[in-house]
């Protein structure tokens, strides 16, 4: 007998003790029944439910190989859905150790002759351990080389558009400065959920980084302080006080 879910259910029927019986915890099992024993354990691990066992077992003319071959596409579609699985996380894998999942050639394709594909592995050297990075890894194991050309060419327009709001003297703490500033909060959220106390934390590294302030700078002149400036006051404006922001 094999009990499931509380429920018993007769799987076994009890052979006569003869001579071929042998012993089994005690009582005495025929061969015919290990045998039924063991088709049991057979269908159970093809994932057939006891009731189904059961009437293979009880139907004496029935056709095993009907259910049978309905399980096998079963177990088949199971598979590809785990090796889906697997390859979903190998590519989050690769994602986490390369930074993203582009050759250098394409990298500089999308992003323009100004990207440096070694900025990707410095990115994991740096923040490989925190938890942004590991849902930066989730994010882009599923990007494909036209969602990163989606989000490159978003960042080239919210660019031409900070320089051009620099230029025309925005004010920081203006409608149009906050809503500049939100626009590249949103161009973070891309890659990993930024708040407004991490956005001000990257507003103040790119104006203490050298390499940050020369990529800003190039694009127009004082922009990177300029965007630091719109980052604090939308932040303050939105009841976060820049002057006590943390990475949270």
């Amino acid at each position: 007998m094999i009990r499931h879910e509380g429920r018993a259910i007769t799987l076994l029927q009890r052979g006569s003790f003869g001579a071929q019986s042998i012993s089994c915890s005690a009582e005495l099992y025929s061969a015919a029944d290990v045998a039924r024993i063991h088709r049991v354990l057979i269908y159970r691990e093809l994932g057939l439910s006891l009731d189904d066992i059961g009437e293979l077992l009880d139907a004496p003319a029935v056709d095993t190989t009907v259910p049978l071959t309905h399980q096998r596409g079963q177990l088949l579609d199971r598979i590809s859905r785990l090796q889906a699985m697997v390859d979903a996380v190998d590519r989050m894998i690769e994602a986490a150790r390369a930074g993203i999942l582009l050759s250098a050639e394409e990298q500089v394709a999308i992003f323009g002759q100004r990207w440096k594909p070694s900025l990707a592995a410095g990115a994991r050297d740096r923040w490989g351990d925190t938890a942004q990075w590991a849902q930066y890894a989730e994010r882009a194991a599923g990007m494909t080389s036209e969602d990163w050309q989606q989000i490159a060419d978003n960042i080239t327009t919210l660019e031409h558009d900070l320089a051009a709001a620099k230029r025309a003297g925005v004010r920081p703490g203006s409608a149009e400065a906050n809503a500049l500033a939100e626009r590249h909060r949103a161009s973070i959220d891309a890659y990993f959920d930024c708040t407004l106390s991490m956005q001000v934390c990257l507003g103040r590294k790119y104006a203490a980084d050298p390499g940050f302030t020369a990529y800003y700078d190039a694009i127009e002149p004082g922009l990177t302080i300029w965007l630091r400036d719109i980052i604090d006051a939308n932040a303050r404006d939105r009841g976060v006080d820049p002057d006590s922001a943390t990475w949270t």
